[in-house]
This record gives C-alpha cells, sequence and structure tokens, in this order.
C-alpha cells in the first residue's frame, strides 16, 4: 500500500518537475523528562508505513516509475539506545522492509541534501510544522543560490505538499478503507459496551477509561482525538474534554470518540441517556437530530456538493427548533437571520482518513467540491440548549445532543461505516439495558 502511494506522488511530482522532501513528527515534551506517546506524521506514515521518529523521505522522480527514486533517512541500530528506547528497524534493512531505493543515517541528512537538491528548480515542502527545519532548509536554499556563479542551478521554489499529496489521500484506496472499516468495528464495540455500562452515579471520567480500554484491547493504535464524555450540559461544549464529572440519573450523554487502525481514524458520536430512557424533551431534541442527520446522509452521492450536507442537516434542524417551539419565524428567516446558531454552531461535517479532521481541499475554483468515490465524510449535526439559557423554558435547558457516523462515497451512493452502532431512540434504549452486543466483541 504504501509502496503504491509513494509512486503515485512521484508520478504527480513527475509532472511538476519536483522533488519532495517528507519529514515524520518530532517528539513531544509531556512534562519534565515525558514525552507524548508517539505518533507519526500522517503525509510521512501514507508514503512509507515507517513509525519511528528522526527521519525523512527524499522523492526524486524519473521519467517513468521505473526512474523512480526513494531515500530514506532514518536512525542506525543502536544496541544500548535500544534497550532503553525500544526496537529500530535500522538502515541496512530499510530498502527490503519498507520498498524505499537507497537508505541513509539521518545525521548525514543535512550535508547530503545540498548534493541531492543542486538539480532541482522545485521542492515540495510544507513549511510551519517545524521552525527548526524550516530554517535549516531556508540556509540550505541560500548557500545554493549562493553558488549559482559556480554553475549550481538552485533552487527556486517551494511548493506546498496539499494541493498534490493531499488531494491523493482524498481518495481512500481499498486498503486504506480495511483500516478505515476496522477502526469502525472497534469504535462500534466501545460505544455499544459504553451504552451497556453507563448508569447513574458513575463518572465521566470511568466511562473515558472504557473507550480508552476498548480501543487498545481491540489492537488499534489508540483514540483518533482526544475522547469527548460529556454528561449533561457538559454537551453543550463542543470540545468538552475535561471527562471528570459525575453522571446524573435523567441526564444525557454525549460520547464522541473514534479508534484508530494503523493511524487510520473513525469518528463517532453518540447520545443516550445514563438511566437508560429518555425523558420526553430528550426525545423530542433527539429525533429532530436524527431525523436532520438521516435525511443528509440519504442524499449523499457522487457529483453532489460536499457544503449540500450541511445545507440539509440546517434545514432538518432549523424545521425542529421550529416545531418545538425553541425557534420563531420561518426556515427562511431563521437561516437569514442566524439565529439558529444559539443551537447549531458547526458545520455538518468533515473528511477523514489518516487526520480525524482530513486533508483535501472542501472548495475548488471557489465552488463547494463536488463527492467523488472514494472519499470518506462524516455527518454529525447537533443540537446544544445551554443550561443558562433563559430564553427557553426550564425543561429543555442543559440538552445536548449529537449524532455522527462514517460516510463512504460508492459508484452508487454511500455506505455507513459505523451503522451497526445503535441511533434509533429504541435500539439506543435496548443498548442500554444490555439488550446489543457488538459484532466486535465477537473478536476486532
Amino acid at each position: 500500500m504504501y509502496t503504491e502511494h509513494r509512486l503515485r506522488f512521484l508520478d504527480c511530482l513527475s509532472k511538476e518537475q519536483a522533488c519532495a522532501l517528507l519529514f515524520t513528527s518530532p517528539t513531544r515534551v509531556r512534562n519534565h523528562d515525558c514525552d507524548f506517546r508517539y505518533r507519526p506524521d500522517s503525509d510521512f506514515w501514507y508514503l512509507t508505513g515507517f513509525s519511528e521518529e528522526e527521519a525523512c523521505l527524499v522523492l526524486l522522480p524519473g521519467a517513468d516509475r521505473s526512474q523512480h527514486k526513494s531515500i530514506l533517512f532514518l536512525r542506525p541500530r543502536d544496541p544500548l539506545m535500544e534497550t532503553w528506547n525500544g526496537r529500530r528497524l535500522g538502515i541496512e534493512r530499510a530498502p527490503e522492509v519498507l520498498g524505499v531505493d537507497e537508505a541513509y543515517d539521518i545525521k548525514e541528512l543535512w550535508t547530503e541534501l545540498p548534493k541531492i537538491l543542486s538539480d532541482w528548480e522545485r521542492i515540495v515542502y510544507r513549511t510551519g510544522q517545524d521552525a527548526d527545519t524550516d530554517r535549516k532548509l531556508i540556509d540550505l536554499v541560500t548557500s545554493l543560490r549562493n553558488k549559482a556563479r559556480g554553475g549550481v542551478e538552485p533552487p527556486v521554489e517551494l511548493l506546498d505538499t496539499a494541493p498534490l499529496l493531499h488531494e491523493l489521500r482524498l481518495f481512500k484506496s481499498e486498503e486504506e478503507l480495511k483500516e478505515m472499516r476496522r477502526a469502525a468495528l472497534i469504535t462500534t464495540e466501545a460505544h455499544i459496551e459504553c451504552m451497556r455500562q453507563t448508569e447513574p452515579g458513575m463518572n465521566e471520567c470511568e466511562v473515558d477509561a472504557l473507550i480508552d480500554y476498548t480501543f487498545r484491547r481491540r489492537g488499534g493504535t489508540g483514540a483518533a482525538y482526544t475522547n469527548i464524555v460529556a454528561g449533561g450540559a457538559n454537551a453543550c461544549i463542543l470540545h468538552y474534554v475535561e471527562n471528570n464529572q459525575p453522571l446524573a440519573d435523567g441526564a444525557l450523554l454525549l460520547i464522541d470518540a473514534g479508534s484508530e487502525s494503523n493511524y487510520y481514524a473513525s469518528d463517532v458520536t453518540r447520545t443516550f441517556p445514563v438511566n437508560g430512557k429518555f425523558s420526553e424533551e430528550q426525545q423530542a431534541v433527539y429525533e429532530v437530530v436524527l431525523a436532520a442527520q438521516k435525511a443528509a446522509i440519504e442524499g449523499l452521492a457522487p457529483g453532489v456538493p460536499f457544503d449540500w450536507m450541511h445545507r440539509r442537516s440546517l434545514e432538518g434542524i432549523v424545521d425542529g427548533l421550529l416545531e418545538l417551539g425553541l425557534l420563531e419565524g420561518t426556515r427562511e428567516s431563521v437561516i437569514e437571520d442566524k439565529s439558529y446558531m444559539r443551537f447549531y454552531m458547526h458545520k455538518a461535517g468533515h473528511w477523514l482518513g489518516l487526520d480525524v479532521h482530513d486533508c483535501g481541499a472542501y472548495f475548488l475554483d471557489g465552488a463547494s467540491r463536488v463527492l467523488e468515490p472514494g472519499m470518506v465524510l462524516t455527518v454529525e449535526p447537533g443540537i446544544y440548549i445551554a443550561d443558562d439559557d433563559e430564553t427557553v423554558e426550564e425543561r429543555w435547558r442543559g440538552i445536548g445532543v449529537r449524532i455522527e457516523d462514517d460516510i463512504l462515497i460508492t459508484e452508487s451512493g454511500w455506505e455507513n461505516l459505523t451503522a451497526d452502532i445503535p441511533k434509533e431512540v429504541d435500539e439506543v434504549e435496548a443498548a442500554c439495558s444490555g439488550a446489543v452486543v457488538s459484532a466486535a466483541g465477537q473478536g476486532a
């Protein structure tokens, strides 16, 4: 899979007559002398499948695929350091294991790059990710320009990776979809287990721990993003991550959590009653969100503009809020004056892939791009009624509902990768009673 990704990107580079430099992520300090668990850069992983830190991939395109060249700079084997910090692949094994043409010590990178780049006028490199690397590359390019009178043709242009590589990443191959389906399966088990095990008196942190446990136990590479476990009015904070408050009888619990599989993400939100039974007001709000989400999903197909999904879900949310008496006016007037934004203040979805908010342009030539087979996106409308909103009756206050699924665009329409996670009212209440068992529970 990674070799094919490299070849496709090299084909693009050949057309642009440019080489490319891609660095993986640096380690990040968590506190004092402890680092965060390491996660490679998504672009770098997409092209290598290599998860060690301190590495750089250099891609040199040729006239055709037989002349393409890939060079990986990485850490050498070091028995002492490996005893302390874990095994390394090593320079000698890298070409065979990863399929790259050549491999060298990462310590040689900045002495070898002037030789490699001297024949290239255009370099694809994403600036702004690491200031120290940016500075070193600019210094290198400047030094090459200073040698121009000696016959060296220095680089004259730095190109962003997004127009080339990120467009490739937007369209998922069957191998990538296999990973995303596996991530969805693990996520399915986690959400159903949360519905089954949650009860009044528990703390949000217990549910948070259950999610992480399930993700890791099933072999995922961890959470695709920080879990949101928001009980009651906490659900009205869109990116609530404290996850440390008690769960009250009669409250709703909103969980926004998705597993990774080989760093490919899922992203799912479900909202359910802590005591297993929706109140009348909770169910009314929930059914508005559910209907809006289903209407938006059902209209997805190749050729449909991406922003149609938000417009369709917004119409459903506004119609429901008007029917419940939470807004006044007409659909057209409410959308025009944006009074709905007190209750629905975000877009209805985003691209999904190696990053939870995945790369890829949303607009082309000033217009919303149309959906195509192989794209994966989320659909996630919501309604959030703050607990201190005195413009609505008290019975509505503190209700926050979001429902989110991961949708693959196919040749004929769409596929819901997370369809097995309950979201109909009766299905959710059945899962809360323990009557629903995830297929992932039989072995993800």
